[in-house]
């Protein structure tokens, strides 16, 4: 894109601003004042830069099928980790072989940005940032890494649920059922009453945005200043209807352990609000807070417009977004 055509901030998407807003400033990049733009071009544009790519990608462990770079903040400037070096960001830049590959980043920054201002979800912070050729990466604080640079604990669900490719096959992430994942919360986690709510309140919200990459490995627990564990923030938020055509939950049981489906899902073979509520009961959130949590997503957020018009997606993209959340509100509102 044409960099000096920006007008919202490719943090917050807050109005009138050509680079990130002081608000951005101060949760993604600790206050410092960071430029927008990569001082490379994007992998494959440049063949330096490329090798430069390549040999990062060896040193970043976490897993995952998007490409993902390290980055350290060396004083006000973003760079390429070196070996031996612990970066503190990530950098996922346009990936391959998706349908509409090029708007993967500003979708994935488009639907974290929802997540947070509109459900109030605990998030990873994160930003669109550009290549000096003007594509597009979505960029993620790690929230794995103390200001000192050693980590904290960090569990992802598969490893909790004890699922590996040598003992569960090539799909190990998605043989599980949402209820099971509340289990392994209970199981771990002394402040299960509070945190389940989190947890059911992103399964929704993944359902709702049509997530359908909410994969064992794409839920984790977090050690806490206190060296207990808890869920971590949201990570990895995608509306991937607008690339693939997956099915509406990742795992591949679905909500429940059991074969539990409402008139409603029967009827439309979509989840609706009584699945759920059901979800909810079997989480043992009590049943004065469920439709507290429920509620939002069942409403029409006009916030979810306003974010998405000002997102860094291109029109038809826009269209298709929006038809996706009205779509699967009216299937969640489905009785």
């Amino acid at each position: 894109m044409n960099l000096d055509e920006i007008k919202y901030c490719p943090g917050t998407l807050a109005e009138g601003n050509s680079t990130y807003s002081r608000t951005c400033l101060r949760r993604v990049f600790n206050g410092k004042t960071v430029s927008h733009i990569l001082p490379y071009n994007s992998p494959q544009t440049d063949e330096v830069d490329d090798d430069r790519f390549v040999d990062n990608r060896k040193r970043i462990s976490i897993s995952g099928v998007q490409e993902k770079m390290s980055l350290i903040l060396d004083k006000n400037k973003l760079r390429l980790t070196h070996e031996g070096e612990q970066g503190n960001y990530i950098l996922k830049p346009i990936p391959r072989d998706l349908r509409k590959v090029d708007q993967v980043p500003a979708n994935e920054h488009l639907t974290m940005q929802i997540a947070q201002r509109v459900y109030s979800i605990y998030t990873a912070e994160n930003a669109l940032i550009f290549f000096k050729d003007g594509k597009q990466a979505y960029i993620t604080k790690r929230f794995d890494v103390k200001e000192d640079g050693s980590k904290w604990g960090i569990e992802d669900f598969a490893s909790l649920a004890e699922k590996t490719e040598e003992n569960a096959g090539a799909d190990f992430k998605y043989g599980y059922s949402y209820q099971e994942l509340a289990e392994l919360l209970k199981k771990h986690v002394p402040a299960y009453l509070v945190e389940v709510e989190k947890l059911f309140s992103l399964i929704v919200f993944n359902y709702l945005f049509s997530n359908g990459d909410a994969h064992l490995k794409n839920f984790s627990l977090h050690e806490s200043p206190n060296g207990d564990y808890l869920l971590s923030p949201a990570y990895d938020l995608m509306n991937t209807r607008i690339h693939v055509d997956d099915t509406d939950f990742a795992l591949d049981n679905g909500l429940f352990k059991v074969d539990f489906k409402s008139e409603a899902y029967k009827k439309f073979n979509h989840a609706g609000k009584a699945d759920f509520i059901e979800l909810a009961r079997q989480m043992e959130i009590k049943e004065s807070r469920i439709k507290k949590i429920l509620t939002p997503f069942l409403e029409k957020q006009a916030l979810v417009e306003d974010l998405l018009s000002r997102s860094f997606l291109d029109e038809k993209t826009k269209r298709a977004y929006l038809l996706h959340y009205n779509t699967r509100r009216n299937f969640l509102n489905n009785e």
